[in-house]
């Protein structure tokens, strides 16, 4: 007799059966069976059946992380809206929605408004709207003469009004309510920053750049025995040489411009590195057209050839195409360094021009709103201002990284030599 376990394995269940099989008098009885379902959600499975081995672990931390980002940007309006009553900025139908009592700088309970618009709905930077339309009705006189498909007057959207408040607020005062609603929206726009080895700043010795080049000519070299990849040889207009291996053949990208990240390695004085041959250091990527690091580069390098901030770039852009869509398209992610720098300069402007900003006993409440029981950070922050205040202590504070000295210890194939009790060891 011998007892044989069967299993029969599925995507999300096993099957089992344990037997007692006489194999010399061909008998046999069943001990048992049954199955064991594994509860797995209907996309899991699918992505199971296809290959793909996701971890549900991986998905709860995906969800935490999106949690915690929308709990620090929550925490962020509330001290937000702690400072600006405290000067004075937020429109009154805005801070009579606002707890200042129990949840500090909280909505009240199942009530969350729009600053840009009363309890009437009516928009109330009605002023700043109408110098926005002046502007338009310059580039593009046709747009407020144009019917929409239903036969009524195109309109420019009110919401373009905080691109205009961004280009105007770094050379002209604008009023305070304004200047509370350009906060709170620089408290949503804070920019891609990784604080884990990928910032420039931490890499000294590379410079990455980008680049729209034109394909002047594609040769090839001969294929290697066993090899499917055939290396190429992608000659720019500038006289850049991009080598490259594919499988597909590359001789379409002769006479077409292609978009590129290079990588130049640079010495600890600037220069650039080169190679014995006395060329350049240079490594080339082409990545798809969709990769968001292709996008990051791209928009970025636009925003620094027009000498422009972010939001000056955006307003001259919808001034000569209003049919650009901004989020996701015009403006993707950037570095946060290009909104701290926008909004360094918008602050020194409007500090220079509203006296309330100058005020250093209500500039003290302000510290006091924020740290009633913190003495020590209270003193540290009397010393700054209120540039110093809004961008590095609310806005654009980054929690450091935890210290892990605790997972360092002694390497095991590291050996030392030392004398105890004039005995050497």
């Amino acid at each position: 007799m011998k007892k044989i376990l069967g299993l029969d394995l599925g995507t999300n269940s096993i099957g089992w059966a344990l037997i007692n099989q006489d194999f010399e008098n061909y008998k046999g009885e069943i001990l048992g069976l049954g199955s064991r379902i594994i509860p797995m959600s209907q996309d899991i499975l699918g992505e199971f059946e296809r290959g793909n081995s996701i971890s549900q672990t991986a998905e709860r931390t995906r969800l935490r992380g999106a949690r915690r980002l929308r709990e620090r940007h929550l925490l962020r309006r509330e001290r937000l809206h702690r400072i600006l009553n405290v000067l004075g900025f937020l429109p009154q139908h805005y801070a009579d929605k606002i707890d200042f009592d129990v949840r500090l700088g909280q909505f009240l309970p199942e009530i969350e408004i729009k600053l840009v618009y009363d309890d009437n709905g009516n928009f109330i930077f009605k002023e700043s709207f109408e110098e926005m339309l002046s502007d338009f009705k310059s580039f593009q006189p046709e747009l407020l003469n144009r019917k929409n498909k239903k036969g009524e007057d195109a309109k420019i959207p009110y919401d373009w009004t905080i691109y205009y408040l961004r280009k105007k607020a770094l050379t002209r005062k604008i009023e305070q309510a304004e200047v509370a609603w350009l906060l709170l929206h620089f408290n949503q726009k804070r920019g891609y920053y990784q604080l884990r080895g990928e910032e420039a700043e931490e890499k000294p010795n590379r410079l990455e750049e980008f680049y729209s080049l034109k394909v002047l000519d594609v040769t090839a070299d001969e294929p290697q025995k066993g090899k499917s990849e055939i290396w190429y040889n992608v000659i720019l207009e500038n006289g850049w040489i991009y080598r490259r291996a594919s499988k597909l053949p590359l001789f379409d990208w002769k006479d077409k411009t292609r978009d590129f990240i290079v990588t130049t390695d640079i010495n600890e004085n600037g220069s650039v590195k080169k190679d014995k041959e006395g060329k350049e250091k240079k490594s080339f990527r082409s990545p798809k057209e969709d990769d968001w690091q292709l996008l990051k580069k791209k928009t970025e390098n636009e925003i620094e050839k027009s000498n422009k901030t972010v939001g000056e770039y955006i307003y001259n852009i919808l001034l000569k195409k209003p049919k650009q869509k901004i989020k996701g398209k015009l403006i993707r992610t950037i570095e946060r360094k290009f909104y701290k720098d926008e909004l360094e300069q918008i602050l020194k402007k409007q500090i220079e021009l509203h006296n309330s900003l100058q005020d250093k006993n209500l500039y003290q409440k302000c510290v006091e709103e924020l740290y009633p029981h913190n003495l020590h950070h209270q003193s540290t922050l009397l010393n700054k201002g209120f540039l110093h205040l809004f961008i590095e202590d609310l806005l654009y504070y980054q929690r450091p990284l935890r210290s892990q000295k605790n997972s360092i210890s002694n390497c095991p194939l590291e050996s030392r030599t030392f004398i105890l009790e004039g005995v050497k060891k």
